[in-house]
């Protein structure tokens, strides 16, 4: 008889009282202008958090300026059972993240922090846990789950030309993730990614993430896909423009889940967002290559031409921009016969053509009994099957945003996972 202990994450985006108008005719008055309301609306954050018991909460926009908010959370908080780890945002922003664990459902093993120090002072948190007890428990073995937990808020959009920043910071996650992993000489373990990721599934995070094997729980739990026709059935929030979008995501890593190398996920998601500013400045296949080729007359597009074409379209002259040795990584990426100019051929496959893997299906064998794979070369590990994910208020889960609904312009997203052995096969 096999046992199992579910765990379950929150995420949520509880809209700063710095940042919250409450008059749009008078843009300078803020909720944080006003105690009683912003505490009323944080306690009642509290009340919903605290009513979800989840095993993991991360928040976003905390006011961590704010000294007697702060006190709030992690007194209430702290007498529930958890532990809490803030981070505020470098440059005295104001707000920052804050993550709690429950107790008795985790042990901290690490604790890490990830300044961005680039174009609008992100941070992510890193936390690698242990469960308290085991997550399978059977007559043979006990399973003690350990996990790789994130939590991040990226850069809001403001215009195409930040969309290349969006990607570093994902990108400086991801590696560090994988740095941590290697310096620690860790096993496989599920990782999960959650946060306001401040951008769509249409958008180029969420196919890089796709492209590295995550998945997006809720997408998983109600069994939508990647493709347009299922890009608006839920919201998570209502921007300061007045748009509803589904930004918020919780990403599950599994260790069977087939991972291109970063560098070479990377390099693809690049390209796909030189060739989205390329068409969105209307040119064709034919004016694209020719804007690559800049002054020179062959018909091949050589490195200088390149490197112009990239600071004009932004994509190294923002302050967080591509550096040299990433536009050289990209170079030799498109020259593909390494012969030192990339033809029309090349640049059809590398950029205007390319079929880069944003729904990596491939894998590596699925959740099994201990003992029940077969496969010469397989390992096992512990790993997680999304059971159910929900956000709330109700509404925003067939794409609509309720008028009376005044906890956020963000929707709480509330995942549980189940854990399950699995077999996998080491890169």
């Amino acid at each position: 008889m096999i046992s199992e202990r579910c765990v379950s994450c929150t995420t949520f985006n509880i809209f700063a009282p710095i940042y919250k108008r409450l008059s749009e005719k008078d843009q300078s008055c803020r909720e944080s202008q006003y105690r009683a309301y912003w505490q009323s609306r944080n306690q009642s954050i509290i009340d919903r958090l605290l009513g979800d018991r989840s095993s993991v909460i991360c928040l976003q926009e905390v006011w961590l300026g704010n000294e007697e908010l702060v006190d709030m959370y992690e007194k209430r908080l702290g007498d529930a059972g958890y532990i809490s780890f803030k981070l505020a945002r470098t440059n005295n922003r104001g707000d920052g993240l804050l993550t709690a664990v429950r107790r008795d459902h985790f042990r901290i093993l690490n604790y890490r922090e990830l300044l961005f120090n680039d174009f609008g002072d992100r941070v992510a948190q890193l936390l690698h846990v242990e469960s308290v007890v085991p997550v399978l428990q059977g007559p043979n073995s006990n399973i003690h789950a350990q996990i790789i937990i994130v939590n991040t808020h990226l850069l809001f959009p403001h215009d195409s030309s930040l969309c290349i920043v969006r990607l570093q910071q994902v990108y400086k996650i991801l590696l560090y993730i994988e740095t941590y992993q290697k310096e620690h000489n860790l096993s496989p373990m599920p990782i999960v990614l959650c946060g306001d990721w401040n951008g769509s599934k249409r958008g180029h995070v969420y196919k890089f993430l796709r492209s590295q094997g995550f998945v997006s729980s809720y997408d998983t739990a109600h069994h939508y896909t990647d493709n347009d026709a299922d890009c608006h059935k839920w919201v998570s929030h209502r921007n300061h423009r007045g748009n509803i979008c589904g930004v918020d995501f919780i990403w599950l890593l599994n260790p069977n889940m087939y991972r291109k190398p970063l560098r070479t996920s990377w390099s693809e998601a690049v390209f796909g967002i030189i060739k989205y500013l390329l068409q969105a400045a209307s040119l064709t296949n034919d004016d694209a290559f020719a804007f690559l080729k800049a002054d020179n007359l062959g018909d091949y597009i050589i490195y200088s031409g390149f490197c112009q074409a990239l600071h004009q379209l932004g994509i190294t002259s923002q302050l967080d921009g591509l550096g040299p040795e990433d536009a050289k990584d990209l170079w030799f990426q498109a020259d593909i016969d390494g012969d030192g100019v990339v033809n029309y051929e090349e640049f059809m496959k590398r950029i205007w053509s390319l079929k880069w893997s944003e729904h990596p299906n491939e894998i590596l064998g699925q959740g099994t009994e201990r003992g029940s794979a077969t496969s010469i070369g397989k390992h096992q590990a512990f790993g997680f099957r999304v059971k159910d994910a929900v956000l709330f208020p109700p509404e925003v889960e067939k794409g609509m945003w309720p008028e009376d609904y005044s906890l956020s312009d963000h929707a709480p997203l509330t995942v549980v996972f189940s854990p399950v052995r699995m077999s996998y096969s080491p890169s």
